[in-house]
């Protein structure tokens, strides 16, 4: 070959490698359409559920920290309290046990917020109706009103803090 046809030759060359490329890159795409089966990915359907208590969801340990503080003192825990907290809980092997012993110390507090005894008693379906949605984050049903509102009145014993000390270790309480 001659010095201008190798010249030639080699201006060539990177344009038939970039047509070859993209010639190859389009074949393949074109080729490649997939089906889609609907069938083919067997997903399971999701039961929506109408009732609270029916939640599946478990709270992980910070989620429940951070959520019963808030409830309770009706503001956010700093992050080094929480991870304070959960490193104490961590070392209590019993979860119950811990909850139990979390709620106490938080209880005990100065700044949490409760009403008092006097409020409690002297409009039960407010009192009830405000510490479902406090805690559980809906409203009670009729129902549970009901047999709230005689449990109150038939225990001269029960105070507020016993209400919420219960609320915080129920078992909706554990899940969203």
């Amino acid at each position: 070959m001659s010095s201008s046809n190798e010249y030639l030759f080699l201006m060539n060359m990177p344009i038939s490698k970039y047509l070859l490329l993209v010639s190859v890159f389009a074949i393949g795409f074109a080729g490649c359409k997939k089906e889609i089966d609907p069938d083919r990915y067997e997903v399971n359907p999701v039961e929506l559920y109408s009732s609270i208590g029916e939640k599946t969801k478990e709270k992980s340990r910070e989620q429940y920290v951070s959520i019963l503080y808030t409830n309770l003192f009706q503001q956010a825990l700093s992050g080094n309290e929480l991870v304070e907290i959960i490193d104490c809980l961590e070392s209590i092997g019993d979860k119950e046990l811990g909850r139990e012993v979390l709620i106490s110390n938080f209880m005990n507090k100065p700044g949490v917020i409760l009403p008092t005894d006097s409020v409690m008693r002297a409009n039960p379906d407010v009192f009830i109706q405000d510490t479902y949605e406090r805690f559980f984050v809906r409203e009670p049903s009729q129902a549970e009103i009901t047999w709230f509102r005689n449990f109150i009145e038939s225990n001269p014993q029960l105070s507020p803090e016993l209400v919420y000390f219960s609320f915080a270790l129920s078992n909706e309480y554990l899940f969203y």
